[in-house]
């Protein structure tokens, strides 16, 4: 049975992913010729997603020796999972990542809003966070407080109107600050005690199956996303390429 340490950040999303997008016809060579994004509807808000897991994954792989990091957790009997756990000083914290780039998100209490339509981000954390504290008091012996902390992905503005309860909620420049700031709650001791058990794949899921290759997924999703990259620079060519134009005929129009 492998451990959960070798697992990727958005190892589950990206393997949905891959799945959906595989299943998709592709586009046609005129579409291939100007660009047209390979994602398919369905494909483009998990391709989303793995950004998201993968953003704050870079994030947290800065963090000191001290502290343990575990990727896309399987919990439960089914295929949900926890975008990331943290085990250092400062405590244990579940994270889950939401990327809404360039969206003005509003904070009061337990309520969430994302551009104006109201989302379950802070009591689905509340709740990620209680079954997670759970499951570690099982496996290691001794009561364990979990933080649930929603991560929001470069928001256009993040409006805390009134404290969140149940769920921190930060933005992903905010993360390590926030992380490093918190005073120390668990002694060393502690700390290797549950990044022990952390690790097991039977402290979280009843039934934990064989991984997928993370290596596998993260070189196929690393192709399809310089595969989006180049089509969405063939895109931007065309658009140039357009006004380029548009601006050479009124200059002729105008010497002519």
């Amino acid at each position: 049975m492998h451990e959960l340490s070798n697992r990727v950040p958005g190892q589950e999303v990206i393997a949905k992913l891959l799945d959906v997008q595989g299943q998709d016809a592709g586009r046609s060579l005129l579409g291939r010729v100007f660009g047209a994004d390979p994602l398919s509807a369905e494909a483009r808000p998990w391709y989303r997603g793995a950004l998201g897991e993968l953003a704050v994954g870079r994030l947290l792989a800065t963090l000191g020796p001290e502290w343990t990091v575990l990727h896309a957790v399987p919990v439960g009997t089914g295929t949900s999972d926890i975008d990331h756990v943290l085990i250092g000083p400062a405590g244990v914290f579940t994270l889950n990542t939401k990327n809404h780039s360039d969206q003005s998100v509003w904070v009061a209490g337990r309520t969430l809003m994302v551009a104006g339509q109201r989302q379950r981000h802070i009591p689905n954390a509340a709740h990620e966070a209680a079954r997670a504290g759970k499951l570690l008091s099982a496996a290691s012996g001794m009561p364990v407080e979990v933080t649930g902390v929603v991560v929001i992905i470069a928001p256009k503005n993040l409006t805390i109107k009134k404290a969140p309860e149940g769920a921190q909620v930060l933005t992903d420049r905010q993360l390590l600050r926030w992380l490093h700031g918190r005073r120390p709650a668990l002694t060393a001791d502690q700390v290797l005690r549950l990044a022990s058990a952390a690790r097991l794949p039977r402290t979280w899921h009843r039934n934990p199956g064989l991984q997928a290759d993370p290596a596998e997924l993260q070189h196929r999703f690393n192709a399809l996303r310089d595969y989006v990259n180049r089509a969405r620079r063939r895109r931007l060519l065309w658009a140039l390429a357009a006004v380029v134009g548009f601006f050479s005929m009124i200059f002729l129009s105008l010497l002519f």
